[in-house]
């Protein structure tokens, strides 16, 4: 391609990819059949990258590859890093040694894929799987972070022949109707990136990194999908473990065998991040071929930022409207252990200061709210429900949402809005100093970050 991208025009052309996201052809789910043509079609870009780890799980996957990333980058090796969703703008999906893709580039992957779909049904996940395979395979780095989309097994990212390792965090309930009703159908699901003789790191599977949990709910499942794989397993609680000394509240322990190393508590935000940066380091301890000094490790938990999750909102619009002691957060977290993660920090935050704690909520339709507020609502001293802007045909209703939480938390204080500015207005701002979460949807998230920004989502 000639010269710069015009933004239009790749504006365009991914909007025409975004509308295959209605369009998958279940059928086709299992094997997968025309995009394995796409990618012979590329010239099997997904066997020509750098060498990969492959990251899967319901919650904690992005987390989790955002500390291997920072830690990896602290030690000067060149990461490449495939993830989803993007919050404000495509780019962030692909990212090359260490930087978003380039729109120039970002368009040249986008047209040489979109040439060889030629009679293909191929679905929205597919087309940009196979353009983050070929953008890899065509630029040298030392590694690459690989997240799963929604699964494992049937994955389009689970190409990937030879890993590294893989990385499996907490498994909750999300895509009911792909994975299956049940945490081991799910889980099953998931387990379907292990490969043979690739070790296999399990995050923590119960909350507070309960190791008793984590081994009495789908680590069993673990086990028997490792041994019929002849996969090696380091599993939360019992290869590797975290824990927090009360004397000293900035730092954790990190337990890898027989070694034992104190760390300072992330700079990500959240009780539960300790389990994900816990998975992390037991990563670096596994690869051998990729090594790393402990200084890259302590680097990397110190300087790693996840953009959506339990962020901090400073000098935005949004704290404009509020008075000066209010502190703003916002979350994209939207199922039930991201509901419990949620809980578990409001319950870290009432403990130091007892502020009170606001909430305004977006969710889609296809999400439990249920599930997700269980833990939550006791935490929260006002709810205000809206749509998601942009997604308003696909949220839960506000009015009918609001029915339900009321019935079962009477003496909440609980109001609907028709939009965000509109909630900000309603939230009782009495208080001179609290907290507001803003929480329920990453699309909700990528439009709050876009209004900060000030540019449209893309």
């Amino acid at each position: 391609m000639n010269g710069a991208s015009s933004p239009d025009r790749l504006l365009q052309k991914l909007h025409a990819i975004y509308s295959m996201r209605l369009h998958a052809p279940r059928s086709s789910l299992a094997d997968r059949s025309d995009y394995r043509i796409l990618l012979a079609r590329l010239d099997d870009p997904h066997l020509r990258i750098p060498p990969a780890i492959h990251v899967a799980g319901t919650n904690g996957k992005g987390s989790t590859i955002a500390f291997l990333k920072a830690m990896y980058e602290a030690e000067g090796y060149k990461v490449h890093v495939y993830t989803s969703p993007h919050l404000v703008r495509f780019n962030e999906r692909i990212v090359i040694r260490g930087q978003q893709i380039d729109d120039q580039t970002l368009e040249m992957v986008l047209d040489h894929v979109m040439g060889e779909t030629r009679d293909l049904q191929l679905t929205f996940f597919e087309i940009v799987t196979a353009m983050a395979f070929l953008a890899f395979a065509n630029i040298p780095a030392d590694l690459c972070l690989i997240e799963t989309g929604m699964g494992g097994r049937i994955d389009c990212t689970n190409v990937i022949q030879n890993p590294l390792a893989t990385v499996i965090t907490r498994i909750s309930y999300d895509h009911r109707e792909f994975l299956g009703d049940t945490l081991h159908e799910i889980a099953k699901e998931k387990a379907g990136i292990m490969k043979p003789g690739a070790p296999c790191i399990i995050g923590y599977q119960g909350e507070d990194h309960d190791a008793k949990a984590s081994h009495d709910s789908v680590m069993p499942l673990f086990d028997s999908v490792a041994g019929q794989n002849d996969t090696p397993l380091h599993r939360a609680g019992i290869e590797w473990g975290v824990s927090r000394p009360e004397s000293d509240p900035s730092h954790f322990i990190f337990r890898y065998g027989s070694l034992q190393k104190t760390y300072p508590v992330p700079s990500l935000v959240g009780v539960h991040q300790i389990g994900n940066a816990g998975a992390a380091l037991a990563c670096t301890h596994v690869i051998d071929s990729i090594p790393i000094h402990d200084e890259s490790r302590q680097a990397g938990l110190t300087r790693v930022t996840w953009p959506g999750r339990m962020q901090r909102i400073e000098n935005s619009p949004i704290n404009k409207g509020l008075p000066p002691g209010w502190q703003v957060w916002l979350d994209g977290g939207h199922n039930d252990s991201a509901g419990q993660a949620l809980a578990g920090q409001a319950t870290q935050w009432h403990r130091t200061d007892a502020l009170p704690l606001h909430m305004v909520l977006a969710m889609k339709q296809d999400k439990d709210a249920d599930l997700f507020l269980e833990r939550l609502l006791p935490q929260v001293s006002s709810l205000t429900i809206i749509p998601i802007p942009g997604f308003e045909k696909v949220s839960h209703d506000p009015a009918t949402l609001a029915g339900r939480v009321m019935t079962r938390q009477p003496d909440l204080k609980i109001q609907i809005a028709p939009d965000l500015a509109t909630a900000l207005t309603l939230v009782p701002s009495h208080d001179p100093a609290a907290r507001l979460l803003i929480t329920g949807s990453l699309f909700l998230a990528g439009h709050v970050l876009a209004l900060i920004k000030n540019q449209d989502a893309l």
